[in-house]
């Protein structure tokens, strides 16, 4: 019994200890911060990336729409097979008369 006595003795002066685990903390870490931000650029990509797939999409069909015989496309293809000098020419005005309305 004396052993007993002599131990606590020993452990009056130092304080108790908290086994407790310590609450968290509400703000998130740089990595979770990091992976959010990450998942936020990945969404928004994949949106962007789907908007331009359906105006790549509505942009082929109208092409191919205008390339119909009879259409402007198809007209405008005929006439540069038959004298390529002439529509390079004629690019070259049109190119020429929209850069000096600016």
């Amino acid at each position: 019994m004396a052993a007993s006595s002599q131990r606590d003795q020993d452990f009056e002066g130092m304080g108790t200890v908290n086994f407790e685990t310590p609450e968290t903390t509400l703000q998130p870490g740089m990595a979770e911060r990091a992976i959010d931000t990450a998942t936020d650029v990945s969404r928004t990509l994949t949106e962007i990336s789907a908007g331009l797939q359906a105006a790549v999409n509505r942009l082929s069909e109208a092409i191919a729409a205008a390339r119909q015989p009879g259409k402007p496309l198809s007209t405008i293809s005929a006439i540069t097979r038959e004298a390529p000098l002439a529509s390079l020419f004629v690019a070259f005005l049109f190119g020429v008369a929209v850069a000096r309305r600016r």
